[in-house]
């Protein structure tokens, strides 16, 4: 994975309608999952119980919360781009969020972002992102949306 440096608001504007990468995988444990739920107080059976999950789930395991994956965005759009002379990043909005398949235990994701469109609001930059949250080894992601972020440049 090669990854992106924007500097400004006009060069993150020439990624406009872009794909702009792929994160590396990242493996969703239930470790991970079971500090979710203790964050969330979101102690649903699918997430945390294991004995249960094997016998009852039709996904025959523990599966990771939907909003567990989407927490995980920052983490791994931050593999895919960096943006420096910014004097902060806020998220701003998520649409068209689409969880197409559940992700089992000890599954592997990763993040595809496609620049959709920067807008300048005076200097700060509103990217909305086309995002997709892959499982590896399954046709199916995720999920797939939209979202936006504000970065404010020095």
């Amino acid at each position: 994975m090669n990854k992106l440096t924007i500097r400004s608001l006009p060069e993150l504007e020439q990624y406009a309608g872009q794909e702009l990468g792929v994160s590396d995988y990242h493996t969703i444990t239930q470790a991970q999952i079971n500090s979710f739920a203790a964050a969330t107080l979101d102690h649903q059976w699918i997430h945390v119980d294991a004995e249960r999950a094997a016998t009852e789930s039709p996904f025959q395991s523990t599966i990771a919360h939907g909003y567990l994956t989407v927490s995980l965005l920052p983490y791994l759009w931050h593999q895919i781009l960096t943006i420096e002379n910014l004097k902060m990043q806020v998220n701003y909005e998520i649409e068209a969020l689409r969880f197409n398949q559940a992700v089992a235990v000890d599954s592997a994701v990763r993040l595809r972002a496609k620049l959709l469109a920067v807008k300048n609001l005076r200097g700060i930059a509103k990217a909305r992102l086309e995002v997709t949250l892959e499982i590896k080894d399954q046709p199916k992601p995720a999920y797939t949306g939209i979202i936006t972020f504000l970065y404010h440049f020095i």
